[in-house]
Order: C-alpha cells, then sequence, then structure tokens
C-alpha cells in the first residue's frame, strides 16, 4: 500500500508499505479522503507544530474519512464495505479527565499525525489505517466523503462553542476566518446566535464568511470606521471566540466583550506566552475560557454533516493526489485562495 510520509521540511514522499490486518476489536479503514489542517502545515513547512519537534519521518494527518476493509473479531454494529468517519484520538477511558467526560484532556490521549511522542503517533495519510472501533462512526451508504472528513474540525468548533455556553439570542464575534472559524461561525447559527460578526485581514475569507451567513464582516487590515469601532472598543458582543493565534486579535477581542461576557480562545499562538490585561478581565468580570480539541463533539459533529443541520460544503476549496502533495500543501497555506484542501490517493 501507499504511504505518504514526512521526512522534513517540505519533504514528503510517497512510498510503500506492506498493509496491515486487524487485529481483535479493530477495523482496517481504507483512505477515502483526508484534509490538511493547520498542524499539518507547521509540520510540512517547518518540520514542527510548536514544541513538538520532528525526530524521525513519520505520517502526518488527522482528518480522514473512508471505507471500512476488513474487520477483525469481536466487532458488532460495523461491516465491510461501511462509510466512516475516523476520530483521530484515543482516550484511556480511565484517568481522571475521562471519567469526568472530559476526554480532550486525557493525560494518556493518543491522537494521529503529532511529533508530541517518541516514536512519534503515526496519522492518517496513508492508504489502509488500522483503528481501534470505537474510532469509526458508520455514514449512510451514499455520503459524500470529503464532507466526512470535516467531522474532525468541526468537532473542534463545535467543542468551542460547548465552552462558551448557549448561544441563544446572543451576539457572537468570532475573530478570524479560516477554516475552525468558519465552521465555528456556521455551527453559531445553527445553535441559536441572532448576530454574528467575522473578523479577518483576508477579504477573500470573508466573502466565504458571507456566504457561510455571516451578518457582519470587518477586515481588520484596512482603514475603515467598522475596524476603528472594533479597535476601541465601540463594538461589543455577548460572546467573542478568538480562533486566529494572533496576538493583536486576541487584544482587541478581549476588549469586544461586553460586561459579565465570554470570551473562548481557540486559536494557539506562536508567541506562546502573551501579554493580558488582567484588571479589565476582573473589572469587567468576562468569562475567559481555553478550548482544547474535542471530546463527545465528534459524534455530534458526525450527526450535524448527516442530517445537514451544518452545510460545510463551501468550505471545501480544493483536492489533490498525493502524487501532488506539494501543490496541495503550497494551496492550503494559501488563505486568499482556499479554505480546506483535501488529499485523495490515487487508483
Amino acid at each position: 500500500m501507499q504511504i505518504s510520509i514526512l521526512h522534513g521540511k517540505r519533504d514528503m514522499r510517497l512510498e510503500q508499505r506492506e498493509m496491515p490486518q486487524p487485529s481483535d476489536g479493530e477495523v482496517l479503514v481504507q483512505f477515502g479522503v483526508g484534509g490538511i489542517c493547520g498542524s499539518d502545515l507547521h509540520y510540512y513547512f517547518e518540520a514542527a507544530n510548536g514544541a513538538f519537534v520532528v525526530q524521525h519521518p513519520f505520517v502526518i494527518g488527522h482528518e480522514m474519512a473512508g471505507i471500512v476493509a476488513a474487520v477483525g473479531d469481536g466487532i458488532d454494529g460495523v461491516a465491510v464495505g461501511d462509510r466512516v468517519a475516523v476520530n483521530p484520538g484515543i482516550a484511556c477511558g480511565q484517568c481522571a479527565a475521562c471519567r469526568h467526560g472530559r476526554e480532550n484532556l486525557c493525560r494518556d490521549m493518543i491522537f494521529w499525525g503529532s511529533a508530541s511522542t517518541m516514536p512519534h503517533t503515526e496519522g492518517a495519510f496513508q492508504e489502509y489505517v488500522v483503528v481501534q472501533a470505537r474510532q469509526v462512526h458508520r455514514l449512510p451508504d451514499d455520503f459524500d466523503l470529503a464532507l466526512a472528513a470535516l467531522a474532525e474540525p468541526l468537532a473542534v468548533s463545535l467543542h468551542a462553542l460547548n465552552r462558551a455556553g448557549s448561544l441563544i439570542g446572543k451576539s457572537v464575534l468570532i475573530t478570524g476566518a479560516g477554516t475552525i472559524g468558519s465552521l465555528i461561525l456556521l455551527a453559531a447559527k445553527t445553535l441559536g446566535a441572532v448576530d454574528v460578526t467575522m473578523t479577518d485581514v483576508l477579504d477573500e475569507r470573508l466573502q466565504r464568511a458571507r456566504q457561510c451567513g455571516a451578518d457582519t464582516v470587518i477586515n481588520v487590515a484596512s482603514d475603515s470606521p467598522a475596524q476603528w469601532a472594533l479597535l476601541n472598543g465601540e463594538l461589543q458582543y455577548d460572546v467573542v471566540l478568538e480562533a486566529s493565534g494572533d496576538v493583536r486579535a486576541l487584544q482587541t477581542a478581549l476588549y469586544s466583550v461586553v460586561k459579565g461576557g465570554t470570551m473562548v480562545q481557540v486559536g494557539f499562538s506562536s508567541a506562546g506566552e502573551v501579554p493580558l490585561n488582567i484588571n479589565h478581565l476582573l473589572t469587567h468580570e468576562i468569562n475567559f475560557l481555553g478550548t482544547y480539541r474535542f471530546a463527545m463533539e465528534f459524534d455530534h459533529a458526525v450527526a450535524y454533516l448527516v442530517h445537514e443541520r451544518i452545510d460545510a460544503r463551501p468550505l471545501i476549496t480544493h483536492t489533490y493526489p498525493f502524487a501532488r502533495v506539494d501543490e496541495a500543501f503550497n494551496m492550503a497555506a494559501d488563505g486568499a485562495q482556499s479554505m480546506k484542501v483535501q488529499l485523495v490517493f490515487e487508483d
């Protein structure tokens, strides 16, 4: 079988590996469609994702949907030929976080395509992948695998919104109109937000945000009245979700929350430690929350996609075969041209 393996900066190679076989309680899934995530971009262009540095060649990728190719013993509810979305996280189920329903904070989490472990945890960009049965979520027979591959980033977005609490009747600001920010927008509209504003530095992304239902869009790189009103704290929102990771966006977002409102930090900052006005948090009683990956929201994301509660099709802009992986990653890094870039193996 083919695998796409990362050897270093901008060095992804198609290689051959013997096809694995599922053991008891496992399922062999043939790769159908997989998305390129922000962490994949960091690994490809920098051979590192924050503090996680690539030490040896490994397979990246964690957004995937495919078709069941073989089933190990002791498996019920899934059969060869089934279309499935695959959850890339495997929690231990035994630690305190897992027992309290916060599997995303599991102390022994195994997450695909990560250099945080040694040896690194291999990911989805291989023609066949063995997974635990609990990782697969069956789909309708004719369901689009490209849509199903969006379940993981949608789960991240739903978890961020769950952290924010009820959105019914509330105004929402989302800073950063990338894939996660755009999925947060789609979900926020579904979950009852009455007014959603989206900010970014690229007009192309803001145009897509309009198409996805944003009530107002603001280019924060422009010299516009709306931009100045946002910077000066004149625009206020019940809930703010910062999805860019930009330090300036974080500061602007903080001053855009109403007194007693909620801010959720979604995007990772390349700066790591950043300054924050604690006195403003205190005197305005702002609920400042972090969010990390997802827990039961993966199930919810699959259901939202299958039952068409959220239409994420406009976010899929490009699809490439793995033979053109360099083009795919370069396109994924170009936010003016692309949103979600996906990969497929050619027959």
